[in-house]
């Protein structure tokens, strides 16, 4: 908690990003600085740019929000946000160019609300370890395989839970022979998807229903990793479950799962970037998902399960296929899932009984409780 039990406890909401999700990141920023309390909490916004330059941003909600008229963008405001690097000084620091350095004040816990690359996968977190400071989420291990789907399905299938068939074409092996690459994509079954390893929010991602267009598919995910997944397509009901750490000694709380439906004749083949945030018609979610019993029970059973087989810690969405059969298969986990008006996590958490700004407020407490170092 904070050193200073007479003032409010500072949070430092941190978004934007160098990734290809900076617009979505600002979108959740946007969400997270509608929500937060504050009466229990003073906020620090903190932007970093597409160029990754730290800067102190305006606390306006509106100005992040992702609309199809509007894509947010962090902006350089000629500040310079500087984080301490020194364990015990949580003072964050403001430079100005041709002014002294101005002390903003000690930061009790980062909220980190950036996706993809960069912030997501465990580099942010790495810093925020170094520097000693409590942050909301995952730890490095856990952020880092969560973002890469290739590792993140390895360490699933360890822990003996359910994956799809898929297989990894690196940048090496498409370099030194792509027909051999895509020749080992013949094992799976189309239609597959291909995707960027580390990557979110759909970006780069492509159906693909003959080998024909394999290539293409391909080259369209490693514009944003050179890294690609190709995985089988699972004929199933796409099904979404939300994990919230547990307090002490309980173990993961799960949401009421909740179901993704794109909605034909709006040109959306999958869940794919305009269904997930700028086409709201596009897509009906649905909370609770209408399972049966055993495999709604099952579905968060698995995600509790996938929540501890990556360590993770805060929060996390679940994403699995419910097969006609009854199988529930899982597809991937995200360990900062978008806050954004259209997401689902905060949306199973509502109908689970955890309002919003309830859910960031956990959110905040579980950080301030938890050390970072060794745990």
């Amino acid at each position: 908690m904070s050193s200073h039990p007479s003032r409010k406890p500072r949070v430092a909401v941190v978004f934007g990003g160098r990734s290809s999700e900076h617009a979505v990141s600002c979108a959740t920023a946007a969400g997270v600085l509608r929500a937060i309390d504050r009466d229990t909490y003073d906020v620090v916004p903190v932007g970093i740019t597409r160029e990754g330059a730290w800067v102190l941003a305006a606390d306006d909600p509106d100005r992040l929000a992702l609309t199809p008229s509007q894509t947010p963008e962090v902006t350089d405001t000629g500040t310079q946000v500087i984080l301490p690097t020194k364990v015990g000084e949580n003072s964050l620091t403001v430079h100005r160019p041709g002014e002294a350095l101005e002390a903003l004040g000690e930061v009790d816990v980062v909220f980190p609300l950036l996706h993809g690359p960069y912030g997501e996968d465990g580099t942010l977190q790495g810093m925020l370890e170094l520097g000693d400071i409590r942050y909301v989420g995952s730890g490095v291990l856990a952020s880092a395989a969560g973002m890469d789907k290739h590792y993140m399905k390895v360490i699933f299938s360890g822990a003996g839970l359910p994956v799809g068939p898929y297989t990894v074409i690196t940048d090496a092996q498409w370099r030194r022979d792509k027909a051999a690459a895509m020749d080992a994509v013949g094992a799976l079954s189309y239609p597959v998807f291909v995707k960027p390893c580390r990557a979110g929010s759909s970006m780069g991602v492509s159906r693909v229903e003959r080998p024909e267009d394999l290539e293409a598919a391909i080259e369209t995910a490693r514009e944003h990793d050179l890294k690609v997944i190709v995985e089988t397509g699972i004929v199933g009901r796409e099904i979404e479950c939300a994990v919230l750490q547990g307090r002490g000694l309980e173990g993961p709380r799960t949401s009421l799962p909740g179901e993704i439906v794109v909605e034909s004749g709006h040109g959306h083949d999958f869940y794919d970037f305009e269904a997930k945030y700028l086409d709201e018609g596009s897509v009906v979610l649905s909370c609770p998902a209408d399972l049966p019993r055993g495999a709604a029970d099952e579905v968060r059973r698995l995600a509790a399960a996938s929540f501890e087989a990556l360590a993770c810690e805060g929060l996390a969405r679940v994403d699995c296929f419910v097969t006609d059969g009854g199988a529930v298969v899982i597809n991937e986990i995200n360990t900062m899932p978008g806050f954004t008006p259209f997401s689902m996590y905060p949306r199973m958490w509502q109908e689970s009984g955890v309002g919003y700004p309830e859910l960031v407020h956990e959110l905040i407490q579980l950080a301030l409780e938890r050390p970072v170092g060794l745990r």
